[in-house]
């Protein structure tokens, strides 16, 4: 699937090399400018897509990259590298079916180096029904104030406390209440948001469109910062239904793995994008992974993430510190190593493969 080089440095050189993959195929891009306008080096920010195979057929795959904005680095190479993959897209020809490339579906993000968007939300939690109450996260509320410290780095105090939270909680317990969203605390992290973000509107439009009248859906969302660092987890994103987990491990192998559980390295999500499926093609059979891959220790990505969000809430803090926040942020999701590009470009093509098999199977 390529090599090293299809991975970037920023995201504009990412969304440029994706724009130049699709080109050299001949393929049409459609772009969804962003409404914040520049990003952080005054570059355009947008929302790409490509569609591989033709519009009328019964199967689609979706490979969605940057959902989580600086996880996009990964995702994006995997897609350059898809594009540049001569016996894959062979097998998606023959397998007569639709391949729809996403492209930075949080380009804010991306750009700032940041997992949330523009407005605090992360997005794979913001796919709610917005008209009835959110789900409770009452463990976020115990934790908000020992996230978010007032002094960056935190001071001793802090550290100690929120380990010994965590020590009371249980490692389990004190990583749903962080990371399964909640809807509170605007400021906050996992912030599920109070509307459907410009991403989750664009994104159900692009799904809406391209999976009406299929039979059957696959959905790839590629992701990082979670688990062994190289190591993808494939992370079961369907509804709780013990069918779809049956029909997604028959594609992708026993070792796809279920939050509903406990067994995954992720806790459960609540407000998962792949759920627009079933509003947007409720005819459609959907069968959706969260491929995860890991970069470093789960208390280094935490902090990353905290470093990020008190950088968001302090605009004074020095260019220094900010620099080395921005840096840690990057480094949390993204391990800018030949070998560590390796391990991800092997199981993603891997994984596409498996998926392509499946739908082609009719």
């Amino acid at each position: 699937m390529g090599g090293a080089t299809v991975f970037a440095q920023d995201y504009a050189e990412a969304r440029a090399g994706f724009l130049a993959a699709a080109a050299a195929r001949g393929l049409k891009v459609e772009s969804a400018p962003h409404p914040s306008g520049k990003g952080a080096k005054g570059e355009i920010l947008a929302m790409d897509s490509v569609l591989v195979g033709p519009a009328d057929a019964t199967s689609l795959l979706i490979v969605t990259s940057g959902t989580h904005g600086v996880e996009g680095f990964c995702g994006s190479g995997c897609q350059r590298a898809l594009l540049a993959d001569e016996e894959l897209l062979a097998r998606v020809a023959a397998a007569k079916l639709g391949l729809l490339l996403v492209h930075a579906i949080n380009p804010w993000g991306f750009s700032h180096l940041r997992r949330t968007n523009e407005d605090n939300i992360d997005l794979n939690r913001n796919f709610l029904d917005f008209s009835r109450p959110p789900p409770d996260n009452a463990g976020y509320g115990e934790l908000h104030e020992l996230l978010l410290p007032a002094e960056w780095p935190p001071a001793p105090a802090n550290r100690a406390a929120l380990f010994a939270a965590r020590e009371r909680m249980g490692h389990l317990r004190f990583q749903a209440a962080v990371s399964s969203g909640q809807s509170t605390r605007a400021d906050g992290l996992f912030y599920s948001g109070a509307a459907p973000s410009w991403s989750n509107r664009t994104l159900r439009e692009l799904v809406r469109r391209h999976g009406a009248g299929k039979r059957r859906i696959g959905w790839i969302d590629i992701h990082t910062g979670l688990g062994p660092s190289g190591h993808g987890e494939k992370i079961f994103a369907g509804r709780n239904d013990a069918g779809c987990l049956e029909r997604t491990r028959a594609w992708y192998g026993a070792d796809v793995m279920s939050y509903y559980d406990g067994g995954s390295a992720s806790a459960q999500v609540r407000g998962s994008l792949v759920h627009c499926t079933y509003e947007e093609c409720p005819g459609a059979e959907l069968t959706a992974m969260g491929l995860e891959f890991g970069t470093q220790p789960f208390e280094a990505v935490l902090q990353a993430l905290r470093g990020a969000n008190w950088l968001e809430s302090h605009p004074e803090a020095p260019a220094a510190l900010r620099a080395d926040i921005d840096r840690a942020t990057r480094d949390a999701f993204y391990t800018d190593t030949d070998l560590w590009k390796g391990q991800i470009l092997g199981q993603t093509r891997a994984a596409i493969l498996q998926a392509v098999t499946a739908l082609g199977r009719g």
